[in-house]
């Protein structure tokens, strides 16, 4: 007889989440390979080992488990879909989200790829998400069963096609356990600490590694109260993002805010704590889950940053990309760049990406009222 287990490309970064993932898969009864995918940095060269830190300790997880392992060279496409894209966002002012759009591009879209050209039509990761199948036939994200550690948020830009082809195996678990089952099963990365920076800026300094990436400095320019007054000069608005109060570079005697950044005229706006909170705000490219588009105004819980709880709100479409979600008590620090997600009790009913805060005089202009 032929072997029939469903084969599977587990996403290996090393640390306890796949590790344990890929262990869940290999005790379920699934032909496990394990793929570490390098996005910047060393890469494995012809006739050299130079890998990274992460490969290797996925390297040494993968023969503990007992499975296949290598190292795909992703570097292109991150380069291309990621890096560019985070780049271009703060020379405009915005704040990008480099994870969601890795997630769909590269996780996601580039890993698919080179699985299927292995005959493997199934990947999985070591994300804290679930998947449900709904009555109609879409698939939709679900909140991992832990809400603290849910990632739903970075991924609401996945596909239908990529859902239906995607394995969440700890997403039903709390980290203590993920941690208890990589002991038990002796995984050498069971405690290793987890990664909070971006992978690529590790040292959390975006404004140098913008001006390696550009090859210049920001231009200092003003910065301005809600009036347009003048209070006095900034770094560059790289250097700046909405909500931010401390490294401004200048004192106030009270404490001043970041509400907006201006790259047409070069200009931060500062404002005081009250002053940061809106009451709305216009998302385009949009992705919806649970539904395939929504008709009329839809009520859900807005959720506007990684951090965020999520705020009651109500979103319609005012074009083919382009949402507007009102919320039903003021949010603060509504940040251009940022991914707005909606969700309908545990389900990610779609997102988008932030273009701008919306304001209380321009609510009591275009009303939307909950229930009409």
């Amino acid at each position: 007889m032929g072997d029939t287990k469903p084969k599977v490309v587990v996403g290996m970064s090393g640390g306890v989440d796949s590790s344990a993932a890929a262990w869940l898969l290999k005790q379920q009864g699934y032909d496990v390979t394990g793929v570490t995918m390098e996005f910047w940095g060393k890469t494995p060269e012809v006739g050299g080992s130079a890998v990274s830190t992460a490969a290797e300790d996925a390297a040494r997880v993968a023969e503990a488990i007992g499975i296949p392992h290598f190292v795909a060279d992703f570097r292109t496409v991150f380069a291309e879909k990621v890096i560019r894209y985070f780049v271009k966002e703060y020379t405009l002012g915005r704040t990008p989200n480099p994870c969601v759009v890795c997630n769909r591009w590269v996780k996601w879209e580039a890993l698919l790829e080179k699985s299927r050209s292995m005959g493997i039509d199934l990947v999985a990761t070591g994300h804290y998400a679930r998947i449900r199948k709904l009555p109609g036939g879409r698939l939709a994200l679900e909140r991992s069963s832990v809400t603290a550690k849910d990632q739903t948020y970075a991924l609401y830009n996945l596909t239908q096609d990529q859902l239906a082809h995607t394995l969440f195996p700890i997403g039903e678990f709390p980290k203590e356990k993920v941690r208890q089952l990589a002991e038990e099963a002796g995984l050498p990365v069971a405690h290793k600490p987890d990664s909070q920076e971006i992978c690529f800026i590790p040292d959390h300094d975006y404004a140098s590694y913008l001006k390696s990436a550009l090859g210049r400095l920001p231009e200092p320019g003003d910065f301005v109260d809600v009036q347009g007054k003048v209070l006095g000069q900034h770094k560059g608005i790289w250097h700046f993002t909405v909500g931010q109060r401390k490294g401004l570079g200048i004192t106030f005697g009270k404490p001043m805010f970041v509400k907006e950044i201006r790259p047409e005229k070069n200009q931060v706006v500062l404002g005081e704590a009250d002053e940061m909170f809106g009451t709305g705000l216009l998302a385009s490219h949009l992705n919806f889950m649970a539904e395939e588009r929504i008709a009329g105004e839809t009520e859900v819980m807005a959720k506007i940053r990684y951090s965020h709880a999520g705020a009651p709100a109500i979103i319609r479409m005012l074009g083919d990309d382009l949402a507007e979600c009102r919320f039903l008590e003021p949010v603060r620090a509504i940040t251009p760049g940022q991914a707005v997600v909606f969700y309908r009790g545990d389900l990610v009913l779609g997102g988008g990406i932030i273009d701008r805060r919306l304001d209380a005089a321009e609510q009591e202009a275009s009303p939307v009222q909950p229930g009409k």
